[in-house]
């Protein structure tokens, strides 16, 4: 079967925690880390850091749409992250955390708004969803220490401590 590649930009805090996790999922060809939606031209980590650039921490999730549809990659970020806390995801706070889906059309615009109103309508977060949809626009890469991070540090506390757990918890909930 011919592939179709397509991509998606999703932020749910830290990029490193997340990207282990997308990274597992059949159907994706390469998970990038960087920065989208801030004001700085070709920001660097310190400077998103601070919190005065507007940019999130984001994965660019390159995946074949044959395999996998937009909806999955949504259903594994909303298991992936507390869309609930404004601009925190566990001790990361700032909006460079910020749970946002940048979409690159109206579709997928369209389709990220109904699955928030499908999660809202099931109450299956106790409070409400603050993850923002922001248009799509330039996307930065993050330095290339940022790139494959927990397969490359697994044995960092860090990597052991945070990452390893959640993604445990996501091969274990994706095998039932």
């Amino acid at each position: 079967m011919e592939q179709n590649i397509e991509n998606v930009i999703l932020a749910n805090g830290c990029f490193w925690c997340t990207e282990a996790i997308f990274q597992q999922v059949n159907g994706v060809q390469e998970v990038e880390s960087g920065y989208i939606g801030g004001q700085v031209e070709n920001p660097t980590y310190e400077q998103v850091c601070t919190g005065t650039t507007g940019h999130a921490e984001a994965l660019k999730i390159t995946y074949d749409s044959n395999v996998l549809s937009f909806e999955d990659l949504l259903k594994v970020f909303w298991e992936t992250h507390d869309p609930t806390t404004l601009n925190r995801q566990g001790a990361d706070a700032g909006t460079q955390y910020r749970s946002a889906i940048f979409y690159k059309n109206e579709e997928e615009k369209a389709k990220a708004t109904a699955y928030i109103q499908q999660l809202e309508n099931s109450k299956v977060f106790k409070d409400p969803i603050v993850t923002t949809l922001e248009p799509a626009s330039t996307w930065y890469p993050a330095e290339a220490y940022h790139q494959n991070y927990y397969n490359q540090n697994k044995m960092a506390g860090y990597c052991q401590f945070v990452i390893r757990p959640k993604l445990e918890k996501f091969l274990k909930q994706s095998t039932n």
